[in-house]
């Protein structure tokens, strides 16, 4: 049967089904690169669009007329000046484009202020969610463009450092409607402006304050939201525990809370909110409590429908595990990272009760032997992610356990687990989800592990190997053959890498993060390679750190002609931003016949 004729069988809204189901970036790209057919289908699909250079807006529009959300985070260059000639270029091919966009992120554009802003609200006047964060700059008179969308009911100013107060005001009385407002790093903001939040915005169900000079007043102001659900106040080193009972007295809708690193709190008082609030889902307290008590988990009885508990940095004993086990059987996710007092006899009584754990952070827990990691992969069978980072007593035999009954697992930290060897990588390869590993300071893993990585785990996307003396370039080779998926790849310092273990990295086309410090056997060679086959390196950044330029030191004739300006230069040859950054510090510019 001829090609022509297979397609005529494939209705546009079955080829609208398969594109739903193909979650992978570049899965869809290959989806619309296979025909014309399917490009035509998935360009009427597309409803998101992300941009790396914003003079291909005007043309991108044509073709996909679904779009309602614009993504301009990664155009670095938008400014006040742009803008006019980016949105006359748009309203000349298609005058009512604008109007379909509902979603707009600006997002590090920090080069926008007041005139290009306000160029912006006024062209896309039917903006529901807009992200201005990091955009340091701003400050009230962009907010007052802000509250000019009167439709808006999602705003992130995150880092916005010179928003006050009294931007902030006419942002919730021009915005009734907002429904998410994140505030975090916003400090000029403080206890008068979340008051009139409270007061004007009426529909918040998510808040995010963290690191705000507020104090336990605006929690007063906070508790009579009531239909907020997600509460973050990460940081606020004014609250204290005056402010927790303000809140155990409002919000009848929370079901999200996240109080980490606030010192000035104490878990007695956090016990108002437990018995106000028997509907929360989530309890972030990382880094606020010295200690546990046991007559606070008590509370959790109460906690049926608790999903996610992180008390990082908490002193624990074996019967705070006893108890959570038995009040908390709906867990899918615990952090105890740092947390002292973790053994293998709580762990062991932890997941006997919650057996459905999906996430589990142990990082730093260094008493614990691989009994724990056996009861853990025999009980959490659905488990994804676990963090492992310097449990320095396991071996071999913990990753045998994980293979055997995890196979779900997607995530997995081993950093400076000195006892993983190749052997143990054999075991978790079984583990054939795996999206990201961490091996940095594992020195026993050698091309044979990566080997086993391979041949097994094809959808990795992030691979740490950092300071593992075994790597060399036969494993990367496996690497480029096996995993093509790769996105992330972490290098540093594995000296035994040259410049062939370069030409095998170019192979990977989604490589889009490489670090390569302290490499003194890659030269301008290998960094040719690369940038002549990792094209996607253009919506990240290749760090060289002043190890790899002592090899520039040696031997100038192998680095000649400014590799950095090679590098740009393939790159911008393939029609891609590039964003190169070379901390080379130490090294005169002279030395570099140019610079970078």
């Amino acid at each position: 049967m001829e090609s022509s004729l297979i397609l005529t069988l494939l209705t546009d809204d079955l080829l609208l089904k398969i594109i739903s189901l193909l979650n992978d970036d570049f899965d869809r790209k290959s989806f619309r690169s296979t025909c014309k057919v399917f490009h035509r289908v998935d360009s009427l699909h597309r409803t998101h669009l992300r941009l790396l250079r914003p003079e291909f807006l005007s043309t991108l529009v044509v073709k996909f007329p679904c779009l309602n959300s614009v993504d301009l985070s990664a155009c670095p260059r938008i400014d006040d000046g742009t803008i006019p000639f980016l949105l006359s270029s748009i309203h000349s091919v298609s005058p009512s484009w604008a109007a379909k966009i509902r979603r707009l992120n600006l997002s590090r554009c920090s080069g926008l202020r007041f005139p290009g802003l306000q160029m912006i609200v006024s062209f896309f006047v039917n903006l529901e969610s807009v992200d201005v964060s990091y955009c340091c700059g701003f400050g009230d008179r962009e907010a007052a463009v802000l509250s000019c969308l009167a439709g808006l009911r999602e705003l992130n100013l995150d880092k916005c450092l010179y928003v006050t107060d009294v931007g902030l005001a006419k942002i919730v009385v021009g915005c009734p409607k907002l429904e998410n407002l994140s505030l975090k790093w916003c400090f000029e903001v403080t206890d008068i402006g979340v008051e009139l939040l409270s007061k004007k915005c009426s529909d918040l169900k998510r808040l995010d304050i963290s690191y705000l000079k507020v104090t336990s007043e605006s929690l007063l102001a906070v508790g009579r939201m009531e239909r907020l659900e997600v509460l973050a106040m990460v940081g606020c080193s004014l609250v204290n525990d005056i402010g927790l009972h303000y809140l155990g007295k409002g919000c009848p809708s929370l079901q999200v809370l996240d109080i980490s690193r606030c010192d000035k709190l104490s878990s007695s008082a956090l016990v108002s909110v437990i018995k106000a609030h028997s509907g929360l889902l989530q309890l972030h307290a990382s880094y606020s409590f010295f200690d546990i008590p046991v007559t606070f988990l008590h509370q959790f009885k109460d906690l049926k429908k608790l999903r996610t508990l992180r008390i990082d940095g908490a002193r624990v004993s074996d019967s705070s595990f006893q108890i959570i086990s038995v009040n908390c059987k709906a867990l899918v996710e615990i952090g105890m990272g740092k947390c002292g007092g973790v053994s293998d006899t709580g762990i062991i009584q932890l997941v006997s009760g919650c057996v459905n754990l999906k996430v589990f952070n142990l990082t730093c827990c260094s008493d614990l032997t691989d009994s724990s990691i056996r009861a853990i992969a025999e009980s959490c069978q659905d488990l994804s992610c676990l963090k492992l980072e310097c449990c320095n007593l396991l071996s071999q035999k913990s990753l045998e356990y994980l293979g055997s009954h995890c196979v779900l697992l997607e995530e997995i930290d081993l950093t400076d687990c000195f006892g993983i060897n190749d052997i143990g990588i054999r075991y978790l390869s079984k583990c054939s989800e795996l999206v990201c590993l961490k091996l940095g300071l594992c020195a026993n893993i050698s091309n044979k592990g990566l080997s086993y990585i391979a041949s097994n785990c094809p959808k990795i996307q992030e691979l740490d190997l950092y300071r593992c003396p075994g790597i060399s370039d036969d494993g990367l080779a496996s690497l480029s053959v096996g995993c093509r998926k790769l996105r992330k790849l972490i290098l540093s310092y594995c000296s035994a890498v040259t410049d062939r273990g370069m030409e095998h990295l170019g192979c990977l086309e989604q490589l889009s993060d490489l670090e390569l410090r302290g490499l003194p056997n890659v030269t301008g060679t290998g960094l040719r390679a690369i940038a002549a086959g990792c094209r996607r390196l253009a919506e990240s950044s290749l760090l060289l750190e002043p190890v790899v330029c002592g090899a520039m030191w040696k031997s100038r004739n192998g680095w000649s002609g400014t590799v950095g300006t090679t590098v740009c230069t393939e790159i911008e040859g393939k029609r891609q931003h590039v964003a190169l950054i070379a901390a080379i510090r130490g090294v005169r510019s002279d030395v570099l016949d140019g610079g970078w």
